[in-house]
């Protein structure tokens, strides 16, 4: 047996009932992209093709509910990297429009190759730091495996709107984390954060969302 040989997770039945479609074609040629070239530009690990689907494309889509009820037309998505979770969630919500803020120039390039791909008009890449960004001017921030909240929080909340959300996918540490960050609940203006456990469809696990609200005055 070939030890260089991977599986690659199959796309669920029944997409294209539940997204649409179109939302579900560009979704399985976003999968196809990573597959042909994530591990080669080193976007993404050759066990995780065996989780592409379930762990990556889908878990990423645990946002959207965080994003709607916010009534949220402009996500700022920090270290998008392959693209999670602010590929998958552009191309659910079309009329909200992301900007991607990517550090390294390599993953930048291939944001923009896909967004280009996948026709995706609601999709700005910006190669920068968080902190080299435009402050205060968007309603949400999400970020998916980037940093803990002690050091996520100042990178993001600062781009955050007055009474908007930092939309954080975490585990199963989400309340140390937020622990360890409460004191810079007042410096950043934070209001309240919750916790929200999300089912996403087509997965057999819950996500774990941690919403921080910033102030409204």
């Amino acid at each position: 047996m070939n030890d260089n040989v991977h599986f690659v997770e199959a796309p669920p039945v029944g997409g294209a009932s539940h997204f649409g479609d179109d939302t579900w074609r560009k979704l399985c040629t976003f999968a196809q992209l990573l597959e042909q070239n994530g591990e080669k530009l080193g976007l993404i690990g050759p066990r995780e093709l065996e989780r592409l689907w379930a762990r990556h494309i889908l878990n990423s889509l645990a946002i959207v509910p965080g994003i709607q009820s916010h009534g949220a037309s402009s996500v700022a998505d920090i270290g998008s990297g392959a693209g999670f979770p602010g590929i998958p969630a552009a191309l659910v919500l079309p009329h909200v429009r992301f900007t991607l803020i990517e550090t390294m120039d390599r993953r930048a390039q291939w944001l923009n190759f896909v967004a280009h791909e996948l026709c995706l008009a609601n999709v700005e890449v910006k190669h920068a730091r968080a902190e080299e960004c435009t402050l205060g001017v968007y309603d949400v921030v999400t970020a998916r495996a980037v940093a803990p909240l002690k050091k996520l929080v100042p990178w993001a909340l600062p781009l955050v709107r007055k009474d908007g959300s930092l939309l954080a996918l975490k585990g199963a540490r989400a309340e140390d984390e937020i622990a360890e960050a409460e004191r810079l609940f007042s410096k950043f203006h934070i209001d309240w954060i919750d916790i929200h456990e999300e089912r996403v469809w087509g997965t057999s696990e819950s996500t774990r969302v941690v919403d921080v609200h910033k102030e409204a005055r």
